[in-house]
């Protein structure tokens, strides 16, 4: 399976609205629920009406187009790194998933998945 790192740092937010969210940014991922709007977003993209947020977060992508009847992919790979230490945060969308950890775990947790048969692009 293929993993692309992506070179942007992201933060992970909590946002009053979105209505100062700049939606046009290659990586924008919102959650709404009863109890909080969440923003993942690419830290210079940070809105100002921020509430709460963590910064310094890397990621990578699953590359292709993950089948939904596809299983294991995620907790294989969050289980290795859970050996490691190395805390994950996962979005899914349609077609593949994200993962991200904070900055200083990502080149170790790069070098395992490598390790561990993964295709690092």
């Amino acid at each position: 399976m293929e993993l692309k790192k992506l070179e942007e740092s992201f933060s992970v937010c909590k946002v009053e609205d979105y209505s100062m969210v700049n939606r046009d940014s290659t990586y924008c991922f919102i959650g709404k629920t009863d109890e909080e709007n969440s923003l993942v977003c690419l830290q210079e993209d940070v809105p100002k009406n921020t509430v709460a947020r963590e910064d310094h977060w890397k990621a990578f992508r699953i590359q292709g187009i993950l089948d939904f009847s596809l299983i294991g992919i995620l907790s294989e790979i969050s289980a290795l790194l859970a050996k490691n230490s190395i805390g994950i945060f996962a979005i899914s969308t349609y077609n593949t998933d994200y993962i991200l950890m904070k900055e200083e775990h990502f080149t170790n947790a790069m070098r395992i998945l490598a390790a561990s048969g993964y295709r690092i692009t």
